[in-house]
């Protein structure tokens, strides 16, 4: 296990390694926040990257990065800049409406000759439509404003797991699951397990469900599912896992794995409801493992995946550790 709550699984002090080209490109939301951009830009550049800007990355139409042709051309600049990353600037909200216009043929090709796409939240539209449509492995990870971009120093673990990636050398990364009571019947909440051979999947829960009946959601069996959320209270958590169970998707899993669920309010009405009574509710409902407190979500630590990788999982007491070797 790694040693630290939150490990990318590696030791990077002993490895040089040149700049990388890093591609900038909003396909989701407009970027408000151009201080944070600037500061997300800078940062890359002090880390010795080459930082390339797509030229309308800044701009905007309604809540849009420009409206659906133009963030679709983003996305196929993206694809054809020969990047080692492709970095979103920004989530929010744009990627669905426009999963038909994108070409995936020629993302999968980018991604063959090595450019890694990296993004969170609104991204795991284009994460799930292209591993729907062509299996390729994209990361969910870090977008360049509300992680690069903070006033101070961004996280730690955050920049060590995308170091991983920029080097090649990301192998895994383990974490400390929460503490929780024991089951009825005197075990553990969550059982020492060893799933080995699973496809790693999800990102944004409600991202996620927005695409269940579309050619855009992958048809993964016996994978490893991820799922994180931002703003969204207990019960609403519950009723998007709820159509994941009534659509027949967690009971295909290997295990679902629950990142950081922020950003919401309980009110007196709950009366004692909580997400830890949305976890308890969930393991009654399948039989696969259901884990806790995955770095990953709206929140600064987070660790890279590889969506769509291939992956071995293992939990020993508390202790979680999702493994890939060389993903990419």
């Amino acid at each position: 296990m790694p040693n630290h709550p939150h490990d990318c699984g590696h030791d990077h002090c002993d490895h040089a390694h040149g700049p990388r080209h890093i591609y900038i490109y909003s396909p989701s939301g407009a970027v408000r926040d151009k201080a944070a951009f600037k500061r997300g830009i800078a940062r890359l550049q002090a880390m010795g990257h080459e930082v390339e800007v797509d030229p309308d990355a800044l701009a905007s139409h309604t809540r849009f990065a420009g409206d659906d042709a133009t963030r679709l051309a983003a996305i196929h600049r993206a694809a054809a800049s020969g990047a080692d990353v492709a970095l979103i600037s920004r989530g929010g909200y744009g990627l669905t409406r426009i999963l038909p216009g994108i070409q995936y043929k020629a993302v999968a090709k980018a991604v063959e000759r090595g450019t890694q796409f990296v993004g969170v939240s609104d991204f795991t539209a284009f994460q799930s439509a292209l591993l729907a449509k062509t299996g390729a492995t994209t990361w969910a990870g870090p977008a360049l404003v509300g992680d690069l971009g903070v006033p101070g120093e961004p996280d730690d673990i955050m920049l060590a797991c995308l170091d991983d990636l920029l080097t090649g050398h990301g192998e895994g990364s383990g974490w400390r699951m929460n503490a929780e009571k024991p089951r009825a019947d005197g075990q553990p909440a969550v059982r020492d397990i060893y799933v080995k051979k699973a496809t790693l999947w999800g990102g944004n829960l409600a991202v996620l469900c927005s695409l269940v009946g579309t050619p855009y959601f992958p048809q993964v069996k016996g994978g490893v599912l991820f799922l994180e959320d931002v703003g969204e209270h207990p019960y609403r958590v519950e009723r998007l896992l709820t159509q994941l169970l009534h659509a027949g998707v967690l009971a295909q899993q290997k295990a679902v794995v629950l990142g950081q669920f922020n950003e919401y309010k309980l009110t007196p009405h709950d009366k004692g409801f909580k997400l830890q009574s949305v976890v308890d509710w969930l393991r009654t409902q399948i039989k696969a493992p259901v884990l806790t407190n995955l770095p990953f979500g709206h929140v600064p630590t987070k660790v890279l995946l590889p969506v769509g990788a291939e992956v071995s999982l293992s939990v020993e007491g508390r202790d979680a550790l999702i493994y890939w070797g060389h993903a990419h």
